[in-house]
């Protein structure tokens, strides 16, 4: 009996132990179903039955029991009943993490946007385009590459395709309730969408990306010789942790900060700028926050992604998350039609030129693809590359903006091509290389 007692005893500890040290991530895989549910639910238009029986059944996520109220277009989370995270939905703004008793009526600011169609075909428009067809593409070795992606759907899980060849849209298919209206969670490739705008502003005239950082808290140490560039390149030698698996930096900045802004902002150098590459979704927020000292007011700064890139080229339906205090979350937050994805592809092969246009200097291509010292030529300024040919069988010109769970929009100009993929998976269960390679091979040149 005394036996019994003691394994017993065991038995409640271990119990007791293993639920300490789970409980702070508790937290973070409730306020990640909260957040994805919200935002998919009020922001893309989607069923809440396929958010559970999806895109939130995923490792760790898929513990979390998420409901919504459409009253207060809000959705709570909670795992096991505990620790339980709320998150409403603001129009323009997007969906947040917010304390149980927030008062809502605080979000009166929305961006102001101009999504008046134009009478042109895609990607100029909204309008279908005409037929065209290539006599350089093997049509039935494209479909093969496309439904590659598709081939596996319980390890690849992938939502949307897109391939875009001459400004035509030569393949497309979707899965599930995924649709060409559906908007899709970028993540990282946000990243992009903000480091295009410091483009625009230096293409403006506005800023110059050699500029210190105009962080006041910097100035008393060696971070004042942090610069714009240094940012841009994730090569400022801050201290950041990117692990998604724990309460890490990156975990709580995403789900527990008020201010995104601050998070990289307050950490200290760990070498001097250039002296280490480190990815940091701190350092994307923090642009976010320095990009908003560039406007007199908070209205300002929520319109100019719109005015300036977003609607102006027609990506209407893309929209730009902010945290509790009105920031931009530049490290995660875009959502967009596969199609406004592809748009914005289009926009870097055409080196920032839209219909006639200039958007930003078409130099800035040649700046964002360059390398970052200490990437091993994966890295340029907010974009992934194959400088270094990580995907031997995709040319090197290659370049991308990523997020997590693979989302990808593809840039090819030896091919005059983009390839844009939404989905639930990445390496290793969607091989990227075979994926291209079938795409490309299809179309002779």
């Amino acid at each position: 009996m005394k036996k019994v007692k003691i394994v017993l005893l065991v038995l409640v500890l271990t119990v007791i132990a293993v639920a300490v040290y789970n409980y702070p991530r508790l937290n973070m895989i409730s306020g990640y179903a909260a957040k994805n549910m919200a935002s998919s639910v009020f922001l893309a238009n989607r069923l809440e039955s396929s958010i559970n029986e999806v895109d939130n059944n995923i490792p760790l996520i898929k513990n979390a029991d998420s409901k919504v109220d459409t009253a207060s277009k809000s959705a709570t989370a909670s795992v096991y009943g505990l620790l339980e995270r709320k998150a409403i939905y603001r129009e323009g703004l997007g969906a947040v993490l917010v304390p149980n008793d927030t008062d809502i009526s605080r979000f009166t600011l929305k961006p102001k946007r101009n999504q008046i169609p134009t009478d042109l075909a895609f990607p100029y428009g909204e309008k279908e385009q005409e037929d065209t067809i290539f006599a350089n593409i093997r049509y039935t070795s494209l479909d093969k590459g496309v439904d590659f992606a598709f081939s596996s759907p319980e390890t690849q899980k992938t939502k949307s395709v897109i391939v875009v060849y001459k400004n035509k849209i030569i393949a497309e298919k979707y899965a599930g309730d995924i649709t060409k209206n559906t908007k899709v969670l970028g993540w990282s490739m946000t990243k992009s969408i903000i480091a295009t705008l410091y483009g625009i502003l230096q293409f403006e005239g506005k800023l110059n990306i050699e500029d210190a950082a105009p962080i006041p808290a910097w100035q008393q140490d060696d971070r004042k010789n942090i610069t714009l560039n240094h940012l841009l390149r994730m090569q400022s030698s801050l201290a950041w942790e990117e692990d998604y698996t724990k309460i890490s930096d990156v975990t709580q900045m995403l789900f527990l900060d008020a201010d995104m802004t601050l998070a990289q902002q307050e950490k200290q150098a760990l070498a001097k700028p250039t002296e280490i590459w480190n990815y940091s979704s701190g350092t994307s927020n923090l642009l976010s926050g320095i990009l908003k000292t560039k406007f007199n007011t908070l209205q300002e700064y929520l319109d100019f992604p719109y005015t300036d890139l977003i609607d102006k080229i027609g990506m209407h339906s893309m929209v730009l998350e902010a945290d509790m205090e009105g920031n931009y979350v530049g490290s995660s937050y875009a959502w967009a039609t596969t199609r406004d994805w592809a748009k914005f592809g289009l926009l870097y092969l055409h080196k920032g030129n839209w219909n006639g246009t200039q958007i930003f200097e078409s130099d800035w291509v040649d700046y964002i693809t360059k390398p970052t010292l200490h990437s091993n030529g994966t890295y340029g300024a907010h974009f992934w590359l194959n400088a270094a040919g990580k995907f031997p069988d995709v040319p090197r010109d290659m370049y991308s903006a990523n997020g997590f769970l693979g989302q990808r929009v593809f840039i090819i100009p030896s091919k005059d091509l983009v390839v844009v993929r939404t989905g639930l998976a990445e390496a290793p269960y969607f091989d990227t290389n075979l994926f291209l390679a079938g795409i490309i091979a299809a179309i002779e040149q």
